[in-house]
């Protein structure tokens, strides 16, 4: 059986914590801010953890992670 590919895209966008979650970044961070409060801002520069209805699909795309 051959080696299963790794998502290249998704590989740079999740990783693994130490018990196995699978962490992400936060989306609407880039650009159009000026509309955004300081509050909302801040919170979007932290990461968070996938859902757990997504994490079967991660894993299925991430063989290796």
């Amino acid at each position: 059986m051959p080696k299963m590919k790794t998502n290249r895209g998704a590989a740079k966008r999740f990783k693994a914590t130490g018990s196995g979650k699978i962490v992400r970044n936060k989306a609407f961070a880039s650009h159009i801010l000026t509309k955004k409060s300081t509050k909302r801002k801040r919170g979007l520069r932290k990461s968070g953890l996938v859902d757990e209805t997504n994490v079967k699909g991660i894993k299925r795309i991430l063989p290796y992670l």
